[in-house]
């Protein structure tokens, strides 16, 4: 069994911490751009192989990861409403990422600009929601706590206007599977 990634990705690190909440044996290759380019459709990470299942998406990753060790991944429509609300911040935050490091900023693309709006709106109606901040986690819990360690990380937002946000982040970084993985370089 292997896990495909990066230590920086935060799609990567919820697979990381269900393998360690599951002791699931499981190798992890660090893969670069290129590498995950040629060995999977998505040319993203992550991805994941266990003999004949090839998995391309975080999320089909953690279920069957979840469901192999007997273990509930998602309660209810709700639950699997926000995942994908932090999905889609997730993938809006690294799409703004990757392209200001290219020199294209949300004041030169509509479209860009939209996306950080998306991304604003998204985590003040996170903010409102309800987080056990206290554990057990949740799958959307643990997710959101990656999106934000990865935020914080890249130096994409601060915390000043979501102190729950930042309340759920400062308790899981006390948790073990979580304090495991944090983002960090290549060769770091």
């Amino acid at each position: 069994m292997k896990l495909y990634g990066s230590y920086t990705s935060p799609f990567v690190r919820h697979c990381r911490i269900v393998l360690l909440e599951t002791n699931i044996d499981c190798e992890f290759v660090e893969t670069d751009g290129v590498a995950s380019a040629a060995k999977s459709p998505t040319k993203k990470v992550p991805f994941f192989e266990d003999g004949d299942i090839f998995l391309t998406d975080s999320l089909a990753i953690v279920k069957y990861l979840r469901d192999k060790a007997g273990q509930p991944f998602l309660r209810n429509a709700q639950e699997l409403d926000k995942l994908c609300l932090i999905n889609t911040l997730m993938d809006a935050s690294v799409f703004l990422f990757l392209m200001e490091k290219d020199g294209v900023t949300p004041e030169q693309s509509a479209y860009l600009k939209r996306s950080a709006a998306r991304v604003e709106s998204g985590l003040a109606e996170l903010e409102k929601s309800a987080l056990n901040v206290n554990g057990p986690y949740t799958d959307v819990e643990l997710r959101l706590g990656c999106f934000l360690a990865w935020a914080k990380f890249r130096q994409r937002l601060t915390f000043d206007q979501y102190p729950k946000l930042a309340q759920l982040v400062a308790q899981l970084e006390n948790y073990a599977p979580f304090a495991a993985t944090p983002p960090r370089l290549p060769q770091q």
